[in-house]
């Protein structure tokens, strides 16, 4: 009999250890939208549930991404350190640009999935569901223009890089409250972003597409409903004739080098003054699609682009940082040069 007490209560210390060691392993984290989801005490092993995401957590922790949400953009390799090209493809969980690949997930093996972005309608059921099917935490943590300052805290206290976290939200709040002084300091022109390859979408006033514009222009692209698509709203000539702003920014690889050309656009203020340029781009567009932390670019470059006296910083330099911080990369003077070329600076 005593042998028995004797192993029985080896085995409830063992389990009790056993309990303990896993408690001690785990942690609660409360994401965004408010929920508490249980996570590894120590984060290693990330995935990401679109490009949004893909921009933001890659500032942070490149090291940690088991696989990325879609295909780098062409010129990233320009940029973006060569050891992440051979990171598995995993989807996306929104968009229309492919479905989240759960079989790719698993064999990814991440200890956690992170979504970066606006809170959409239905995101807790929609991780909560995910969660359980796969059993991989998934978190959301929002990201507006504004607050992403607040998004790298968060980040931050996720994967337990909060120093580092620190160092990038500081650099978000300051671009951000620069920008914001600038704004307030100047009389804002009439302004126009016009992407699509006819030119005939616009990123539309007060659309989660259009907070770098709105914040440094007078954005006169007033519509009914605007779109949340980073194509914007369609619209066509007579609209954009009576509109008619003092300034258009053209998306990459829509009709920027073609205008100059065209009797109708000439019609147009901007065109016919030349008060027009084409956003940089590489690896991202700095405007956004997908509005994500390069948007920061397109604060810097909008502020200098509209109001060189009030801009009161050398572009280059700025860019420059950026590309380190979030891109872990040296710019070049040569490469930004050409990220600029058809700036009207």
């Amino acid at each position: 009999m005593k042998k028995l007490v004797t192993f029985a209560l080896a085995v409830y210390l063992l389990v009790t250890c056993l309990y303990a060691a896993g408690a001690e392993g785990t942690r609660t984290f409360v994401d965004s939208t408010g929920r508490e989801v249980e996570l590894p005490e120590k984060i290693e092993r990330i995935a990401l549930s679109g490009p949004l995401a893909q921009i933001v957590v890659f500032a942070l922790a490149p090291d940690m991404l088991v696989g990325i949400a879609v295909d780098w953009s062409a010129t990233a390799e320009q940029y973006l350190p060569t050891a992440y090209y051979s990171l598995p493809v995993l989807g996306q969980l929104y968009g229309t640009k492919g479905e989240l690949n759960l079989e790719e997930l698993l064999a990814a093996d991440p200890q956690v999935v992170i979504d970066v972005g606006e809170t959409k309608d239905g995101i807790e059921e929609d991780l909560d569901a995910l969660t359980e099917q796969t059993g991989i935490p998934f978190v959301h943590v929002t990201a507006m223009l504004s607050t992403l300052d607040e998004t790298y805290a968060k980040l931050g206290e996720l994967v337990g890089r909060e120093e580092e976290a620190a160092e990038l939200a500081a650099y978000c709040r300051r671009v951000y409250d620069r920008a914001v002084s600038i704004a307030q300091s100047v009389e804002k022109v009439d302004l126009l972003y016009i992407t699509g390859a006819e030119g005939l979408n616009v990123i539309a006033r007060d659309s989660y597409h259009s907070e770098t514009i709105d914040l440094l222009s007078n954005n006169v692209a007033v519509v009914e409903s605007p779109s949340s698509k980073g194509t914007g709203n369609e619209v066509d000539m007579e609209q954009l004739l009576s509109w008619d702003p003092a300034t258009i920014l053209f998306a990459p690889d829509s009709i920027y080098d073609t205008v100059a050309q065209d009797a109708t656009w000439q019609n147009m203020q901007a065109i016919a003054s030349g008060c027009y340029s084409e956003v940089p781009e590489g690896p991202y567009n700095w405007m956004g699609f997908p509005p994500s932390a390069q948007r920061l670019l397109g604060l810097i470059w909008m502020g200098k682009v509209l109001y060189p006296e009030a801009a009161d910083y050398d572009l280059y330099t700025e860019v420059a940082q950026y590309y380190e911080l979030f891109y872990h990369c040296e710019l070049t003077q040569e490469q930004f040069d050409a990220l600029v070329a058809h700036s009207a600076l």
